[in-house]
């Protein structure tokens, strides 16, 4: 059975565009043969072969999960209780 190819039309930050190809180039490739890879990838994982995260949300959900963890330990008074900058270790 004769392998029917597509092509696929993307808009991309130039920018970004040039970067990426000097780094394809370096490792011998280029952008098609690096984009059925991912597809293969994506077809092989059957999802993204990648974990994706918004890293801003996540610096605050780990601020946050450290400040539940410190703030359940109960003092006696205000004096005993650390500064800010202790809080935060």
């Amino acid at each position: 059975m004769e392998n029917i190819t597509s092509a696929i039309s993307v808009q991309v930050d130039s920018q970004d565009k040039e970067m990426a190809n000097d780094i394809l180039k370096s490792l011998g490739l280029n952008m098609s043969t690096y984009v059925n890879m991912a597809i293969k990838q994506l077809l092989y994982t059957n999802g993204l072969p990648f974990e994706v995260k918004n890293p801003i949300n996540n610096e605050k959900n780990n601020l946050t999960e450290i400040i539940k963890e410190k703030s359940t330990k109960k003092y006696d008074d205000y004096t005993s209780m650390p500064n800010l900058a202790e809080f935060m270790k």
